[in-house]
């Protein structure tokens, strides 16, 4: 399994589409080529320091749940085969190989569609203040980590920059239709509740999530990464006890090595050390394993 970090792609005969904290994404007219670098972000900082195979983890895990949940809801995935990719994309095989996805263009919906099932997180910090989650009401006496009575959709806005902004239901209906809101609300929870019962059996709860979704010849799909450790809490079942943070196979780990240092949470990032960027990626990697039952990273 080779480990070479690769923090940014840099193909000058592609059209950029745009650069996020982790993906690096491609115009090829009607579809795009999205790429996973190793890049982490924490705290809205994308770190100097990569995360050796996260990119290969987050695109195979990706792949993994869009054939899982595809009864539900169509998805933007064409191929993650790049001896299947068009013929300019050839010459890049070596740098795409495993991290990269040949995917539909889409209209995307503009907001992020938070799911919870756990109280945990921003949901956390808001309960003790207000007894409450994005205007949703919650029993008093709860603690952190707790399994909430049911499913939550905590939708929240999509910032290019800084910090998403929670929303309520009646927002996401004004931005994009109620007929559209209560399908992303519905379907959000749909899958959710069936990766959940899946995951579990892996070893793995799946506290909160979130979901992307984009409009294709009028249907809604669902787009970008599903149910990664970079877009989802994932905790070890085994080791759950609500009550507290819980240890997680997810980014948390650096958040948490993070918040130990002297560093104001601007750029630039702090330089992680080598025994943090190991044990990080043997979580993602853990994650992975555990999900797709396959041993191996796709090559």
């Amino acid at each position: 399994m080779g480990s070479e970090v690769i923090l940014k792609t840099d193909f000058k005969d592609l059209k950029l589409f745009r650069r996020g904290k982790v993906r690096d994404v491609y115009d090829l007219g009607d579809k795009l080529l999205i790429v996973s670098t190793d890049r982490i972000s924490c705290f809205d900082v994308v770190l100097p320091s990569g995360i050796p195979d996260k990119g290969k983890v987050l695109t195979g895990i990706s792949i993994f749940w869009f054939d899982f949940i595809k009864d539900i809801i169509g998805h933007h995935l064409i191929t993650a085969d790049v001896h299947k990719y068009p013929v300019p994309l050839q010459k890049h095989k070596a740098q795409l190989a495993g991290r990269s996805m040949l995917v539909l263009k889409t209209k995307a919906l503009p907001v992020e569609c938070v799911v919870r099932g756990y109280l945990a997180g921003s949901g956390w910090k808001e309960y003790q203040k207000t007894k409450s989650v994005c205007g949703i009401s919650l029993p008093e006496g709860l603690k952190e980590s707790d399994p909430l009575p049911e499913v939550i959709f905590t939708p929240t806005t999509k910032a290019d920059v800084g910090h998403d902004e929670g929303v309520n239901q009646k927002y996401v209906e004004e931005l994009v239709g109620k007929e559209v809101a209560t399908r992303l609300k519905n379907v959000s929870i749909e899958i959710y509740k069936r990766a959940s019962d899946y995951a579990l059996k892996k070893g793995i709860i799946i506290a909160d999530t979130k979901f992307e979704f984009g409009i294709h010849k009028d249907e809604i799909i669902i787009i970008d990464e599903v149910l990664t450790p970079d877009s989802s809490r994932f905790w070890p079942s085994a080791d759950f006890a609500p009550g507290a943070s819980q240890p997680s196979f997810d980014k948390q780990f650096v958040r948490d090595y993070l918040e130990t240092l002297e560093w104001d949470k601007t750029p630039p990032g702090p330089e992680l050390p080598k025994e943090i960027i190991q044990a990080t990626r043997e979580k993602y990697l853990e994650a992975y394993r555990r999900l797709t039952s396959q041993t191996k990273l796709n090559a």
